[in-house]
């Protein structure tokens, strides 16, 4: 793992154009240090996907660099990238047709691991995602429920001892009560394993809840950076406030309640 003042991932002047001219990602720069949590966050087609896209080369940008632990991701090959990042998509992603061990092995698998070692990844992992061995590990995606799926993912997202791990929208499919369990089930998982992450998420109460730093964006660009605290307090303009509005309902009506 990076040292806290490290970082692990630095976006510098990305930007990413598509056909006709459409641009996705605009400029946009970025540091995570090692062991935190940024959120991307902001309206619908607003470039939160496709900047997450490009920092693992599932996109390649049309201008600037991603610099994952210090070297340019284009000096990798994306495969191999891409077993060293994890990745947490929105739902579950598993394949159906492996078990829960299979699904959490995929990744050590790929990277040639020996069976026995590869076993006791398997079990580590779902004991930190709380799902018993004995009761899970022989199960197949669609006999279990959206939780336990989601858990499942994060195993495997986190199967090849990643220091960066990416998430779209990775906590939307579920009802509340599940989301709030696995989202202080995630928090619980870094703060052990140390790993750093981007969470692109349309939920501003799940970003100022989660993360360590938020980044708004609009039309392909940071509007605004910061700590969740000097977003709420300072929000640059009427955009990024509106953003806000709703988690500062929701406290304002749950204050109310208290008397």
């Amino acid at each position: 793992m990076n040292k806290p003042d490290q970082p692990v991932l630095e976006l510098r002047g990305l930007s990413k154009q598509y056909a006709g001219g459409v641009e996705a990602v605009r400029d946009v720069s970025l540091t995570l240090h090692a062991g935190k949590l940024l959120a991307l966050t902001g309206t619908s087609g607003c470039g939160k996907t496709s900047l997450l896209k490009l920092i693992n080369r599932l996109e390649e940008p049309s201008g600037g660099s991603v610099i994952y632990e210090g070297l340019d991701v284009r000096q990798s090959d994306a495969f191999r990238l891409r077993r060293q990042i994890g990745w947490v998509m929105q739902g579950d992603g598993l394949f159906p047709h492996f078990t829960v061990r299979q699904n959490i092995g995929v990744v050590p698998r790929l990277l040639e691991w020996d069976a026995a070692t590869i076993e006791l990844r398997v079990r580590e992992l779902m004991q930190l995602v709380q799902l018993d061995v004995d009761a899970f590990a022989e199960r197949y995606p669609h006999e279990l429920s959206g939780g336990q799926r989601q858990r499942v993912g994060f195993a495997r997202a986190l199967a090849g001892k990643p220091d960066l791990v990416l998430m779209d929208e990775a906590f939307s499919a579920l009802d509340p009560l599940t989301r709030d369990d696995l989202q202080r089930d995630f928090k619980r998982l870094q703060t052990e394993l140390g790993f750093s992450a981007v969470l692109v998420t349309h939920d501003m109460a799940e970003a100022l809840i989660l993360a360590d730093e938020i980044a708004v964006m609009r039309a392909g660009q940071i509007v605004q950076s910061g700590t969740p605290a000097e977003l709420m307090a300072n929000p640059a303009d009427d955009y990024v406030s509106g953003l806000l509005d709703t988690p500062r309902r929701q406290m304002r009506a749950i204050a109310e309640l208290g008397g």
